[in-house]
């Protein structure tokens, strides 16, 4: 008897070790945001390097007044050219000038603005042919604006189209104001890496508030942006380990007539607070979200991952946050991608007609998510057309419309909204809250390859905005910032 008990006493605490070990081993597959190890894994292996997205100088707001170089700009005098490295405080005011950086390839420079109103006519009132790097800070309490008068005169083979220009990688940071406007074609450009670390900006512009070759980074900084075409857009589409937007923190307003957000390759969203008015609210051939509070109101699809970059399957991933969507009528899709879709944890709440769409797989692992006011726990699928009964099972080749040969007109999943009323209602002018009706109606466009749509012409010609044709990137110097995708100096 005591044999016994002595047996089932090391078996229990044999089975409790293992239970511990087993319960410690999921803890550990599941940190990136609750995914299941086969999931977690996937996620490893799309998700962008972030341990260095920014350096300490990128964070730094402060300057040394006694040995920075001061320049005022007027009308007689509109015009500065900074040829080497230091910090350079800018003051007063013209009509038509411009700021120019022409520094040495491995001089960083610090511009900062003082309450400065500078407007070029026909070039960009801040433009860095180079540099190795270019600080723009903000003085505390300071409202300054740099504009583009409403024309880009031909400039060699810069290509000038941005109220602010950087051939090199530029840093917004400070304790002040800066507003950019350009009626002509976007707010900011930047050939290489384009960071926000501190900082209110306000964009208003007919292009892209923001267009960067190869990253867009914020943290910790205030954008309110208007734009004609995408809010943020990055493009390198011959690298895929650039063409991405990383948001670490901050609050960005963005109202674009096209995306929100628009990457290349990732976009990857780990905390902030995202309010977001568009034709599509985010897009990229991955789309990351770890955190954050996320507001998408969206005429097409509310979160796109779509096939930009050949070799990379097109996958949504949602690890946490809380995530609210309300879309237009139509064609329209709350989550779509052209792969797959993985949710894992946050909130996931959809409003719409058609609330998930995706040509591969798609999971939920955790989380809650609610579709048209009902939490749902299998993803539906949405077949393209959007109309009610339209939903499409796991079986894609059988999963017809409903009352179509291999469907049924009662195989209506929760996506589906109630009979008696369609939709909950659009939101109040206020965005405080819903009236009974009709969501937004979708504009008049959609379609295009890949998940794109035909741009927003002209409003003068009809024509669209020229696309821009990259420069090859200047030589680098070098540094690992150049080379890896999370690096920074």
């Amino acid at each position: 008897m005591k044999k016994t008990k002595l047996f089932l006493t090391i078996t229990a605490l044999t089975l409790a070790v293992l239970l511990l070990l087993s319960g410690c081993g999921k803890e550990s597959n599941s940190s990136s945001g609750g995914a299941k190890a086969g999931q977690s894994a996937n996620y490893a292996s799309l998700s962008l390097d972030t341990s260095d997205m920014f350096t300490e100088r990128d964070l730094e707001t402060g300057y040394d007044e006694s040995t920075a170089t001061k320049i005022t700009l007027s009308d007689t005098e509109p015009n500065a050219e900074i040829t080497q490295a230091g910090t350079y405080i800018i003051t007063g005011s013209a009509t038509d000038g411009s700021i120019t950086v022409t520094a040495s390839d491995d001089d960083k420079v610090q511009l900062v603005l003082n309450g400065v109103t500078l407007t070029s006519k026909t070039s960009a009132a801040l433009y860095v042919k180079s540099a190795d790097k270019v600080f723009l800070t903000t003085a505390k309490g300071t409202n300054n604006i740099l504009s583009n008068g409403g024309a880009f005169d031909a400039s060699g083979d810069d290509n000038i189209d941005g109220a602010i220009f950087s051939k090199s990688d530029i840093v917004f940071n400070g304790e002040g104001t800066l507003t950019v406007k350009c009626s002509a074609a976007h707010g900011i450009v930047g050939k290489d890496d384009v960071k926000f670390t501190s900082g209110e900006y306000v964009i208003e512009c007919e292009g892209h508030g923001v267009d960067a070759n190869d990253s867009i980074r914020i943290t910790n900084a205030t954008l309110k942006i208007t734009s004609g075409k995408d809010g943020l857009h990055s493009d390198n589409d011959e690298d895929a380990s650039k063409g991405y937007v990383y948001i670490e923190s901050g609050t960005l307003n963005i109202n674009s007539d096209d995306d929100a957000v628009h990457a290349v390759t990732t976009l990857q969203i780990a905390g902030g607070t995202l309010n977001i008015k568009a034709a599509e609210g985010l897009e990229a051939t991955v789309v990351i979200i770890d955190g954050g509070t996320i507001s998408i109101e969206a005429s097409d699809d509310g979160i796109n991952a779509a096939k930009k970059f050949s070799g990379i399957t097109p996958t949504v991933i949602i690890n946490g946050g809380s995530i609210k969507i309300v879309m237009g009528q139509g064609d329209t899709d709350g989550i779509d991608s052209n792969g797959n879709i993985e949710i894992n944890g946050g909130t996931v709440d959809i409003t719409g007609n058609s609330s998930f769409d995706y040509d591969g797989t798609g999971i939920i692992n955790g989380g809650t998510v609610t579709v048209n006011g009902k939490e749902i726990t299998e993803l539906p699928n949405q077949m393209a057309g959007g109309a009610p009964g339209g939903m499409r099972g796991n079986d894609k080749q059988n999963g017809m419309r409903g009352g179509a040969p291999g469907g049924s007109s009662d195989a209506i999943t929760s996506a589906t909204p109630d009979k008696n009323n369609p939709f909950p209602g659009k939101p109040d002018s206020d965005g405080s809250g819903f009236s009974e009706g009709q969501l937004p109606e979708a504009p008049g466009f959609k379609g295009g390859e890949n998940g794109e749509r035909p741009q927003k012409p002209d409003s003068d010609s009809g024509t669209e905005i020229a696309k821009k044709v990259k420069p090859p990137r200047s030589d680098s110097n070098g540094e690992s910032e150049k080379t890896k995708p999370g690096k920074s100096t």
